[in-house]
């Protein structure tokens, strides 16, 4: 498998870095990259890993539709920012998924740190339905699932994934600052 993590790791930093300019084809490689990855977690026993890739696989087809007819008359979307309320239900739900899909992980399944991976996947899920809809916060969910995913991957010794984590960390900084700064523009016009 080691060949074609390394496939998808170059897949994920291209789709990333490619998020980060708010270039449209990020979305056809993320399709790709996640197709890769479906495999990859579920050789690792990173189950709930494998089960967010599937679900990433209609979350890539849906942003891409949105970002290019999701805008004010079905035109390109622009970055947003979200309401604090709906900030508070997000991380609600994160918590609450979490803990729930680490249980069913732990009880019924033989998945390797049940609930960090859980953590990952629920947060990850939630990161990609903002950046779908291209909501600055996205980026700060992102750091958080990087920071985790990190430890998680090197634990299961998954290097590639590991380093592609690293970097993707460093990315979903730069992606924070680079849409804080285009919602900016949009704002004082």
């Amino acid at each position: 498998m080691n060949s074609i993590e390394v496939v998808a790791a170059v897949l994920g930093l291209v789709s990333v870095w490619l998020t980060v300019k708010e270039n449209i084809w990020c979305w056809p490689t993320g399709i790709v990259m996640v197709f890769l990855y479906i495999f990859i977690f579920f050789e690792a026993r990173l189950y709930s890993d494998a089960i967010l890739q599937v679900i990433y696989v209609f979350l890539q087809i849906y942003g891409w539709y949105v970002w290019l007819h999701g805008g004010q008359d079905r035109g390109e979307l622009r970055v947003s920012r979200i309401a604090r309320v709906q900030a508070i239900i997000w991380c609600g739900v994160a918590i609450a998924g979490t803990f729930l899909l680490g249980f069913v992980m732990h009880r019924y399944t033989n998945a390797a740190l049940p609930y960090p991976d859980a953590a990952i996947t629920i947060m990850s899920l939630i990161a990609q339905w903002l950046m779908a809809k291209k909501i600055l916060e996205c980026w700060l969910i992102w750091i958080a699932v990087d920071i985790l995913a990190v430890g998680v991957y090197a634990a299961k010794e998954l290097y590639p994934t590991t380093g592609l984590y690293a970097v993707f960390l460093i990315l979903a900084v730069l992606g924070y600052l680079t849409w804080k700064k285009a919602y900016k523009k949009q704002v004082l016009g």
